[in-house]
């Protein structure tokens, strides 16, 4: 289940808590809330599978980025070895086939930083939404657990 839907659910929850009057509190359903935190619980490795997907998705362009550039490698180191047969026209292809495999690095240095800069991207907005569900599950701890202690205050001085 998506961590930003329980999160949803969780703000849901807590928007129909009722409220106890002259005080900044609310009762909840604390076995809904309970059960929403394990599904947390339970949501936050998905998130970190899509972040591995993301990291084999950038592998799998920084492959394919070599494989392509072993290829105009190979393509040029051929038309090389053609043309230095030729005596005539040698050493123009020389410098052709050197510019073929130059810019062959050239090309891959920029699919590499290309899938590098991708795989950044994605991850820093992982890591956003991680932060900002982890603040958010937090603050619904934090405010349960006062709660529970309001409520155990209150039973404690109506018992005394």
């Amino acid at each position: 289940m998506d961590i930003l839907h329980l999160v949803d659910r969780l703000e849901e929850i807590m928007n129909q808590a009722h409220s106890i009057p002259f005080t900044h509190s609310s009762v909840v359903d604390e076995e809904k809330i309970l059960n929403l935190i394990d599904q947390m619980r339970v949501a936050i490795p998905d998130e970190m599978k899509r972040a591995q997907k993301v990291l084999a998705e950038r592998d799998r362009i920084m492959a394919q980025a070599r494989e392509e550039a072993e290829r105009t490698v190979a393509i040029g180191k051929e038309k090389h070895d053609q043309m230095t047969e030729r005596d005539s026209i040698a050493q123009a292809a020389r410098n052709q086939a050197e510019q073929i495999v130059a810019q062959a690095h050239i090309d891959a240095e920029r699919i590499r930083r290309d899938a590098d800069d991708y795989a950044l991207e994605r991850l820093t907005q992982l890591e956003i939404e991680l932060d900002r569900t982890l603040t958010q599950v937090r603050n619904g701890i934090r405010t349960l657990q006062t709660e529970k202690i309001e409520k155990e205050t209150k039973a404690q001085v109506s018992l005394s």
